[in-house]
Formats: structure tokens, sequence, C-alpha cells
């Protein structure tokens, strides 16, 4: 099993989910987030007062998956989130030792 991590831009976020749906994600969590890559955050401008907004807004869903659907869900992710602009996020994969349902005590594969 492995879980599929991915940071990106928030207004993506239903186009990812309905790709991932059509895909066969039965299920995803979703955390909002604040960070920073290449962009370095940015400048605004309130009531004429200049800001720097060090952290962006984001999304990050978390995905467990079995080991075969772990490409295709990358490309969803990637393909549907993209943007071409700079700031349209990463992806992680790391690996999954156990799961387990807690309503009926299925494990590993079963739990997903």
């Amino acid at each position: 099993m492995k879980m599929v991590m991915a940071v990106l831009k928030p207004f993506k976020l239903d186009d990812v989910r309905e790709a991932l749906t059509q895909l066969g994600v039965h299920g995803l969590t979703v955390s909002e987030v604040k960070g920073f890559g290449r962009q370095k955050g940015q400048t605004e401008i309130y009531r004429g007062a200049e800001y720097v907004v060090n952290f962006l807004p984001k999304v990050k869903i978390e995905i467990v998956t079995s080991d075969d659907m772990v490409e295709s869900v990358v490309e969803t992710i990637r393909t549907s989130a993209e943007t071409g602009r700079i700031g349209d996020g990463k992806i992680f994969v790391y690996d999954v030792s156990k799961a387990v349902r807690i309503r009926t005590g299925e494990s590993d594969d079963e739990a997903l």
C-alpha cells in the first residue's frame, strides 16, 4: 500500500476530486494548509498598506491506495491540478505498512 499526498492550489480541488472519483478512488482526506515554494509568498495591498504574505493558502490531499493504482493516482492528480503556473504544487508517495478499518477490523487492502 502507498499513501499519495499532494499539495495543490485550492481552486483545483474539485477538479482533482472528480478525476479521482472517475478513476475509482473511494476516499481521500483534505486539509487546508499554508506554505510556499519557489514563489516565496506574495505582496498584497490592503487599505493602502503593503503586506507581504509569506505563506499562501493550499490544500493537502491524502489517499491510501494499493500499489498497482499508485501511478494512475499520481498521474490523475498531476494532470487535473496543473495550471502551468508556478505554485501548482507537489505530489509525494509514501509506503504504508498497515491499515485497519476501525468499524470491522479489516486490515490492509481490505480496509481500503
